[in-house]
Parts: structure tokens; sequence; C-alpha cells
């Protein structure tokens, strides 16, 4: 596999986990509109805790996934590029929006 294969399925990757943050972030700040008045306090936190866990599993699918798989192939030094590309497009998403909040300050 080479690099630029690479550095585009780790740009697909993060735009994934960006889409997917961005969805679970609607969800979290229109809670009250969606779901309305819950009845019990403890569904909110249990929903929370599923959601959570969830989000774990669908994070870890799409930044470990494909590494894991390449690795088990034998495919030890791309897996490894594309774990660090995973990483660093993660971190490039990160700066873009802690600059972005700075901005709107």
């Amino acid at each position: 596999m080479n690099n630029k294969k690479l550095m585009v399925n780790a740009s697909l990757n993060t735009l994934g986990v960006l889409v997917y943050i961005y969805l679970v972030s609607l969800i979290l700040n229109n809670g009250d509109r969606i779901f309305g008045k819950l009845a019990s306090q403890i569904i909110g936190p249990m929903f929370f805790l599923l959601l959570f866990v969830f989000s774990a599993l669908i994070t870890s699918w799409l930044i470990l996934g494909k590494p894991i798989l390449l690795y088990l192939e034998g495919l030890k030094k791309e897996s490894i590029r594309l774990l660090f590309y995973n990483g660093l497009g993660l971190f490039v998403l990160m700066v873009i929006g802690f600059i972005m909040l700075m901005l709107t300050k």
C-alpha cells in the first residue's frame, strides 16, 4: 500500500470521526428537544454511558480497524504509518477546533 493511499484512507477515517462527533454533539445539545423531559433521572445517565461506550466502539473502529487488519496481514510498516496518519489527522482537527474556539471568543 503506497503512502498516497494510506493518507487518503486516514483522511476518510478522520472525516468519519469528525462527522460522528458532530452528530453526537447535535444529539447532546438538543437532547431536551429530541427526548423531552425524562420521567426517571436514571435514564439520562444510562443513555449517556451507553452513548459513550458506543462512541468508543465507532471511533476505535474508524481509527484502529484498518491498521489492525494491515498488521495482521503482515503489513506492519503500513499499519504503523496509517495509525500515525490517523492520529495526525485527529490532531490537526483538534488544533483547528481550538483555533475556531479562540476566534469566536
